[in-house]
Parts: C-alpha cells; structure tokens; sequence
C-alpha cells in the first residue's frame, strides 16, 4: 500500500529535500515548474511509475480483481509495479501468479498507457490462464469476477483503455464506462 501511496502523491507532499534536507523552492527546469533544491542541486522530476496491468481471459471470459476496501462494484485488471530489474512480460505474469495463484501464458502486448492522475505508466498485456482455483492474495485482494467478452463494461481511465482496445480488437466495440459501473450478472 505505501508504494501506491508514493506513487500517488503529488508535489505538494514534498516540501524538504530528500538529500539535504533543505527546503524545496519552485523553479523552472525542462520547460516547467519543478520542486528543487536551492542548496545541493536535487529536482523532484516527478517521472511516472511502471505498472504492468493483465488483461487474464479463460475461456472466454475475463478475470477481474477488486481491492480490500474498495467499494464492491470497483472491479478491475490484475496489475502491480513493476519491480528494480524487471522485465514488464516477466511482471505482469509475476502478478498473475501473485494474485490469482495462477501460471499464465503470455499472449502479447495491448499498448502502453499513460494514467497521469497517479503519475503512472501502463504496460497492458493479455494473458491467458487455464483452468484451476483461483486463490487471491489475500493481502490485496479480496474478490474476483469472471466476466464474458460481451458483458465487460471497459473504464476511461487507467488499465480501462487497455481492456477497451483489447475488446475492440476482438469485434467488441463498447463503449467506455466511469470505473465501478456495475457489471450484469
């Protein structure tokens, strides 16, 4: 939960140096307004975080996760940071792996996805899971759905224009919800 945190902070969460300890002051640097250090140099960047997100099909449906405490209609891609060295196939089979307990077969690549409200980068694959019990990493997650094609309700922002371009790719073209819109059972 803290890297999600972090990674969802914005500028005004930083007000010391992480070096120094001096106080960051508003300056210009590659064309625009970034928090810097006066005294040893330090610019807070801001540069997006790694995730990877899976779109996970078996059998013609979709695996879609929730979140412990989320509101139970905020059902979404299985996703995670990538982590120090990793390559993002490896990653997103890893959360797959982590939170369904299940091997996937990686079946390529959707696209890359910019979801700017937590400063992060998107790396959307399909996989593919066989059959077998789904067990959730219980310290994540605390629901799945199966969900057929035709009945996924794709989000406009963050892993929803992955899933969205997936589906359309496939004869799907539906069209985008705001995330947590009930799914049909």
């Amino acid at each position: 939960m803290s890297r999600l945190y972090l990674s969802s902070m914005n500028d005004t969460a930083y007000r010391y140096c992480p070096s120094c300890r001096t106080e960051l002051t508003s300056t210009e640097r590659g064309g625009k307004p970034r928090l810097a250090c006066p005294a040893c140099g330090f610019v807070l960047w801001r540069n997006p975080v790694p995730v990877v997100a899976g779109v996970v099909e078996r059998e013609g449906h979709v695996i879609l996760v929730r979140s412990i405490g989320r509101p139970p209609t905020w059902f979404g891609l299985v996703a995670g940071f990538l982590e120090q060295g990793e390559h993002p196939e490896a990653a997103v089979l890893r959360e797959v792996h982590e939170e369904l307990g299940l091997a996937a077969k990686l079946e390529g690549m959707i696209g890359i996805y910019p979801f700017e409200r937590l400063n992060q980068i998107i790396f959307a694959y399909h996989v593919v899971v066989g059959p077998g019990e789904i067990r959730l990493d219980a310290t994540e997650l605390d629901a799945y759905r199966e969900v057929p094609f035709a009945k996924l309700k794709p989000w406009r922002q963050g892993t929803g224009p992955a899933l969205h371009a997936w589906l359309k790719a496939r004869g799907y073209d539906l069209p985008l919800y705001d995330f947590g819109t009930p799914l049909d059972d």
